[in-house]
């Protein structure tokens, strides 16, 4: 089931999305009281149009940071590498990890498909994208085990992971070049994990016309329950927790030279089932 949080006159609330038949159906509560409910309510009116309604982040404003996940493909660990802004790999040896590499986003840098991402003249000129699948916790926990994750997953979206590369470089830690307002654009859609293969999804990032990356979860260093064994070792995961599990090659610090975004440009992120995200450059 594909799921939206929209905006209608003064109410936002979490509804079920008929893409097909153009309508959003609302539910009466919020998407975070929705996935601890763990059960759908039924709609609270009749479909409204989608061109009637805002879509917005499927979780607008995460209650905890987001999780994400660091050089997770293989290609992807070997590109950043060679592109010198590697802090954590100073040898070819290093590029692949030993264990999933974990930093956080920033809830505030949440925004919607359809949002601008905010460029930070002045600040950062090395600003890049990433495409990357990102799992929503349903059921809560700590210490799962990696058979059991699945049975902890609500469901899955699109995360674009975008990141100031200079100042990841600068500040050794990832969080500030990460994190900066409007860095994490999120969407369109929720889908619930009964209708997503998770093991088996193309994933692809488009700048302007220009398809930039094309790879599949398939590809995975660590897998969704490996990253969810690996956080609730010590790390109680809540309902609606999201962790961002990586991007595959064909950033724009792979390039050489860099590809970087600029004003004006526009970010398309697709993933199978589930949907597009689109921003642009602004």
């Amino acid at each position: 089931m594909k799921l939206a949080t929209i905006k209608h006159g003064l109410a936002t609330e979490a509804a079920m999305i008929d893409e097909e038949a153009g309508l959003a159906f609302p539910l009466g509560i919020d998407m975070t009281t929705l996935i601890m409910l763990g059960q759908m309510p039924e709609p609270t009116s009749r479909g409204l149009p989608l061109s009637s309604v805002a879509i917005l982040a499927p979780i607008p404003l995460p209650a905890r940071n987001i999780f994400c996940v660091g050089k997770n493909y293989r290609a992807h660990a070997q590109e950043f590498t060679r592109s010198g802004f590697d802090s954590s790999a100073k040898s070819e040896a290093e590029t692949i990890p030993e264990a999933p590499i974990i930093f956080t986003k920033v809830p505030q840098s949440v925004i919607a498909s359809g949002e601008p991402i905010l460029y930070p003249r002045g600040l950062s000129d090395k600003i890049d994208y990433e495409a990357e699948l990102a799992v929503v916790i349903g059921v809560g926990g700590r210490g799962i085990d990696r058979s059991d994750a699945y049975d902890h997953v609500f469901g899955y979206t699109i995360v674009n992971d975008v990141t100031a590369r200079d100042l990841q470089s600068l500040h050794k830690q990832w969080l500030i070049g990460k994190s900066l307002d409007s860095f994490c654009p999120m969407g369109p859609w929720l889908v619930t994990a009964d209708e997503v293969d998770v093991a088996n999804l193309g994933i692809r990032c488009w700048v302007n016309d220009e398809l930039r990356q094309d790879a599949n979860t398939a590809d995975l260093i660590f897998d969704i329950p490996i990253l969810i064994e690996t956080l609730s070792a010590g790390i109680t995961l809540q309902p609606g927790d999201i962790i961002a599990t990586g991007t595959p090659a064909g950033v724009g610090l792979g390039f050489d030279p860099p590809r970087f975004l600029r004003p004006g440009d526009r970010v398309t992120v697709e993933i199978d089932g589930l949907g597009r995200l689109v921003n642009d450059v602004r």
